[in-house]
């Protein structure tokens, strides 16, 4: 899979305001930024637990811990993702 990167820029200190190491930020600000544009309606599911570097189940775990509606689907697209999820699914048990 090609990548890009992006920098951020941010205060010195800030890892320690935080209490967290530079790895622990980046990947709290991806799962955050995931979290944000799949609440926005700017990605789906399965693009937002990509980009969290996760799977979609355990995204939307963090959906739950982040109280995020996993629900916020037009009704086409909540079909397509259902499908994708039981695709999912059945990979995984066999």
């Amino acid at each position: 899979m090609k990548v890009e990167e992006l920098k951020i820029k941010y205060p010195a200190g800030f890892e320690s305001a935080v209490h967290m190491t530079k790895e622990e930020m980046e990947q709290h600000i991806r799962l955050m930024a995931a979290l944000k544009m799949f609440e926005l309606g700017k990605i789906s599911a399965g693009k937002a637990a990509e980009f969290a570097g996760m799977s979609r189940v355990e995204f939307y775990e963090a959906c739950g811990r982040y109280r995020v509606n996993i629900f916020n689907y037009a009704p086409e697209e909540l079909e397509d993702e259902i499908k994708k999820d039981f695709q999912t699914l059945k990979r995984m048990k066999g």
